[in-house]
């Protein structure tokens, strides 16, 4: 394409990592060639799949609420945000964000891999650990 392109939001599309994405600037919408955009809203208690992006790295905006990002091998490393800090996942690094906090968090992704259905590697093998129940630094109820 030649010359700026407006996307008009529309619905959310189910992504491969379990959460919906409103999917702006991609090489599906635009043309684009190097970069994907889109805004993701996860729910009070809700959480992406464990997954990584082998070959892309990943920025996120924090526009509201708060996300927990486990990350790490056996995501035992985790990175807290908010509303207003930027967030970068390099490539291959396996993570998975969590909205443990009451209301919705809201975010801008870019991507450097311009297709709206990103090319994510699941990682189930991660979703059932443990810790990931409950925010880092809370006290387990066994």
């Amino acid at each position: 394409m030649s010359g700026c392109v407006v996307i008009r939001r529309g619905e959310p599309a189910a992504g491969a990592t379990g959460l919906d994405y409103f999917v702006g600037v991609s090489r599906e919408t635009t043309g684009a060639g190097g970069l994907c955009l889109q805004v993701v809203r996860i729910p009070a208690g809700a959480r992406a799949s464990a997954h990584l992006h082998t070959d892309h790295e990943t920025a996120v905006y924090v526009l509201e609420g708060e996300v927990v990002t486990w990350y790490g091998d056996r995501l035992e490393e985790h990175a807290d945000s908010q509303a207003g800090d930027f967030v970068y996942i390099p490539a291959g690094l396996p993570h998975l964000p969590v909205n443990y906090g009451a209301v919705e968090a809201v975010a801008v992704i870019a991507r450097t891999d311009p297709h709206a259905q990103e090319s994510v590697v699941s990682l189930p093998e991660l979703d059932t650990l443990p810790h990931l129940g409950r925010r880092p630094g809370a006290k387990s109820h066994d």
